[in-house]
């Protein structure tokens, strides 16, 4: 079974902000150029291709992507195809997978002018300076990392890929000389493997690669419909729990009517001790800019089953031209192929660069 779409880098979480380094962190509560130094980024993520994204990642992940490419920085973005097999695939579905992740990814507004969007296997040397990158890892180091602890299971009997997949992940990231990386919280631990990787290569082979930073934008936590105490998930077993980008109107209306809440009528803002409810201000405020407080304030008085109809009403508002430009670039496969290739062609440009520097420094050329 594939695992959940999700931005790639996303595994458990150890630390709350307040723990972490501040040479880790670079927060993004508005723009990343608002920073003293206002300095061009690049800017490296990607995104596995495992299916239609939900409105959880479109709001965690998707609309950041989009922010971050309309602030004039160099933006990079891959979908990560190699790191799909660290789990059984179905090739044929796989290919599927590539083609609606890139649609997908184009209509939440990944625009191809400004950012570069490529398929990660097109470019062999992320394969390559993994392999370099991987002979100054340590097992130990790997095995504790969260990525194997929780796909391994406890028999510890996962593939050898996906052991050493957070290394692809570092080989993703320093193969362009990335200076920001936008995850979350949750997702430090296999950015600071990266962090240590360039630093273990610039020690022995002098200064070379940057320190990549985490943007840490603010986190729009989507619950499942169906079970609100959990994330909204790709691998759920009731498709009813998530809204993917492709539900029509009519699904989307029935999915929310159908979302758990509780027996409380009102329309109150508590995620303790209401995830249901909340869950729902939460989706509807993501979806319109309203406040948790101005949402409550407008629909006091309305029953939650009336409400439900109304965060409806804002999904599909939100939701319907993406699933409209969706549907059509799933239909012309050659303007897909077209930005692919494109997108290969720019990333390999960098790629070919950074590791012909490799290949001389540690002594391959």
């Amino acid at each position: 079974m594939a695992l959940p779409m999700k931005c790639f880098y996303r595994v458990c979480g150890f630390l709350s902000s307040s723990q972490l380094p501040s040479h880790v962190i670079c927060r993004n509560n508005a723009t990343l150029s608002g920073q003293k130094d206002a300095s061009p980024r690049r800017i490296f993520s990607g995104i596995q291709p495992t299916g239609i994204p939900h409105i959880g990642n479109y709001l965690g992940a998707l609309q950041q992507w989009v922010q971050l490419q309309e602030e004039g920085h160099q933006v990079i973005y891959s979908i990560v195809d190699m790191h799909s097999i660290t789990v059984p695939q179905d090739p044929d579905q796989l290919r599927e997978n590539i083609y609606d992740m890139t649609a997908c990814l184009l209509a939440c507004g990944i625009d191809p002018d400004k950012s570069i969007l490529f398929q990660q296997s097109s470019v062999s040397q992320h394969a390559e300076l993994a392999w370099v990158l991987g002979c100054k890892a340590t097992m130990a180091r790997l095995k504790h990392l969260p990525q194997w602890k929780v796909k391994s299971g406890p028999k510890e009997d996962g593939g050898v890929g996906l052991f050493t997949y957070p290394i692809l992940q570092a080989a993703d990231i320093l193969l362009y000389k990335a200076t920001h990386v936008p995850i979350g919280v949750d997702q430090v631990q296999h950015l600071q493997l990266a962090q240590d990787l360039a630093t273990t290569f610039n020690y022995h082979y002098g200064q070379y690669f940057p320190q990549p930073t985490a943007i840490l934008g603010e986190t729009k936590k989507v619950q499942s419909l169906r079970k609100p105490d959990s994330k909204m998930s790709k691998s759920e077993a009731d498709p009813r729990g998530r809204i993917d980008l492709t539900d029509s109107p009519e699904v989307i209306r029935e999915k929310l009517k159908k979302a758990v809440t509780d027996s409380t009528s009102a329309v109150t803002y508590d995620p303790d001790m209401r995830p249901g409810v909340s869950n729902l201000v939460r989706i509807h405020s993501a979806c319109t800019g309203l406040s948790y407080e101005e949402i409550c304030r407008q629909n006091e008085g309305i029953e939650t089953a009336k409400y439900k109809f109304v965060v409806a009403d804002a999904v599909v508002a939100k939701l319907d031209p993406i699933r409209t430009e969706i549907l059509r670039l799933q239909n012309d496969r050659s303007f897909l192929d077209s930005v692919l290739r494109q997108g290969a062609k720019k990333a390999r440009d960098i790629a070919e660069k950074t590791y012909s520097d490799v290949k001389k420094l540690v002594g391959f050329s």
